[in-house]
C-alpha cells in the first residue's frame, strides 16, 4: 500500500512492471511516482485498475495513461471520467478528463488477469458508492482492495447523484465479506488496512443506519427530522459531518425507494 498520496494506492510489483490500483489524488503524482520508483519494477506502470471515478482515485491516470498503461474500470467509471458533469456537492459542472486518462479496456460484471504470478479477479460492486464501484482482489496475496466502499477512519461516501446508495453499499459490504477470509488484508481507498471482521463491523453498523433511516421514512421524516431524532445516536463510531452523511443517504433513499419496501410511497 502506497500511503502520502491522500488516498491508497495499492502497487503490485511482477516481473513485468507494476499494477497499481487507483492512481491518487490530483498534484500528487509526481509524489507517487517517487514512492514507486522505490519499489521493484523501477516505477514503470504497466497495469492501472480504477475502483471509481472521483478525482482521488484518478489523479495520475492522464499521467500513466500517457505513458503507456493499460487502463481497467468499470463502464459507468468511463463515462464519467470521459463526460462533463454536474457536482452537486460544489454547485459547479466538471469537465472530462483528457483521453488519455480514461480506461482503455472496461467491464460491465467482472474481470480477471494475471501479473506475474498472482492471479487477479476485480468485479462490479452495484450503487455502492457510485454507480460504477469495483474491487480488486489478488487471489494469491490474499489482498483485497475495495476502494471508498469501506470507510474505517472516515465518514461513509454516498455519491448519490452517481447512484451511490445506502442499499447498494450494504450489498457489496457483504460480498466482500464472502470473498474474503479471517486472513485477507482489506485496503480501503482511505485509512488502514482493515480485516474481515471489521468489515463486518462496519457492515452491522450501517445495517443499523438503514432500518432506522426507512423506519423514519415510513413515518413522513426527513432528513433533518432523522437528525433531530438522533438516527445516529449510541454507534459505535464518530461522525465528521453528521448532516452530510444523512442527507446524502436520505436522498439515496429516495432515488430507490422502490426497492426498499413496499409500504413507503
Amino acid at each position: 500500500v502506497v500511503s502520502g498520496v491522500r488516498d491508497n494506492v495499492v502497487a503490485l510489483s511482477s516481473g513485468d512492471g507494476l499494477l497499481l490500483v487507483d492512481s491518487g489524488s490530483p498534484g500528487a503524482t509526481s509524489a507517487l511516482l517517487t514512492l514507486l520508483r522505490q519499489l521493484p519494477g523501477g516505477g514503470q506502470v504497466k497495469t492501472l485498475i480504477n475502483t471509481h471515478y472521483h478525482a482521488d482515485q484518478t489523479g495520475g491516470n492522464e499521467v500513466f495513461g500517457k505513458a503507456g498503461a493499460a487502463i481497467i474500470a468499470h463502464a459507468k467509471t468511463k463515462e464519467w471520467l470521459a463526460t462533463q458533469h454536474y457536482n452537486p456537492q460544489e454547485d459547479h459542472y466538471e469537465g472530462g478528463l483528457p483521453k488519455a486518462a480514461w480506461p482503455t479496456q472496461v467491464f460491465y460484471s467482472s474481470g480477471a488477469l494475471t501479473a506475474g504470478s498472482e492471479h487477479i479477479e476485480y468485479g462490479h460492486l452495484v450503487s455502492a458508492h457510485t454507480e460504477g464501484d469495483c474491487y480488486v482482489h489478488f487471489r494469491d496475496s490474499n489482498v483485497l482492495a475495495v476502494g471508498h466502499v469501506a470507510s474505517p477512519v472516515s465518514d461513509p461516501e454516498l455519491d448519490w447523484f452517481a447512484g451511490g446508495w445506502l442499499g447498494g453499499r450494504l450489498d457489496a459490504l457483504a460480498l466482500l465479506y464472502k470473498l474474503a477470509d479471517d486472513k485477507t488484508r482489506i485496503v480501503p481507498a482511505f485509512g488502514p488496512v482493515i480485516s474481515r471482521s471489521e468489515l463486518q463491523a462496519e457492515h452491522d453498523l450501517l445495517q443499523t443506519v438503514y432500518t432506522r433511516m426507512t423506519d423514519d421514512l415510513r413515518n413522513g421524516f426527513n432528513a433533518q427530522d432523522m437528525l433531530d431524532a438522533g438516527v445516529l445516536n449510541g454507534l459505535a463510531r464518530t461522525w465528521t459531518d453528521p448532516r452530510k452523511f444523512v442527507f446524502d443517504v436520505f436522498k439515496g433513499l429516495w432515488g430507490y425507494q422502490d426497492t426498499i419496501a413496499p409500504n413507503i410511497v
